[in-house]
């Protein structure tokens, strides 16, 4: 069983940073893309960020161009994500996720080639 857990999460005001990390195990880990995704209450879940299996490409959503950066360090088996200059709608549970198939040449940018999530993080950003 692959397992995803994440960490970093917290409460910060608005124009804050906070950096997220996803810890992964099960499988080889660098053959494999990896996402972040997010909830808000009463929400569905949305695509935050994807890094292909190489680290030679990333793809984010238009909401956080320019303010989150996501990386990964296969030597150590985590994906990083970190969030600048944060906003209130960017509260929200956030979710690590790793892709199904190996050396995908585009990072998946919708949930369902994802078959492995962790249990997330809660990010809250007050105004």
């Amino acid at each position: 069983q692959v397992q995803l857990v994440e960490s970093g999460g917290g409460l910060v005001q608005a124009g804050g940073s906070l950096r997220l990390s996803c810890a992964a195990s099960g499988r080889t880990f660098s053959s494999y893309a990896m996402g972040w995704f997010r909830q808000a209450p009463g929400k569905e879940r949305e695509f935050v960020a994807t890094i292909s299996w190489s680290g030679g490409s990333t793809y984010y959503a238009d909401s956080v161009k320019g303010r989150f950066t996501i990386s990964r360090d296969n030597a150590k088996n985590t994906v990083d994500l970190q969030m600048n200059s944060l906003r209130p709608e960017d509260t929200a549970v956030y979710y690590c996720a790793a892709d199904l198939a190996p050396h995908r040449p585009i990072a998946p940018r919708s949930d369902s080639p994802y078959g492995y999530w962790g249990q997330g993080t809660q990010v809250t950003v007050s105004s």
